[in-house]
């Protein structure tokens, strides 16, 4: 496992190892979680942004005039 080294204003740490201690957990366990959830999160929306990419890419309807504003309201 690696460490990590993190500068932190003072307050912010002690008001973080407070919560995390009335929490029985650490600050190293939150900022752990976190991070896992950062990771996660990012590569979900990265594989849903390449699935739509898939599905734009094999979609048939196409445009080959370009929309504007007022074409895209006219009624």
């Amino acid at each position: 496992m690696a460490n990590l080294t993190l500068s932190l204003d003072d307050d912010l740490l002690q008001a973080a190892r407070e919560v995390a201690l009335r929490e029985r957990t650490s600050v190293n366990a939150v900022v752990r979680e976190f991070l896992t959830r950062y990771a996660d999160n990012r590569a979900r929306r990265l594989q849903a942004l390449d699935t739509l990419d898939a599905l734009a890419a094999r979609h048939p309807a196409k445009s080959d005039r370009a929309w504007s504003r007022a074409s895209l309201h006219q009624r």
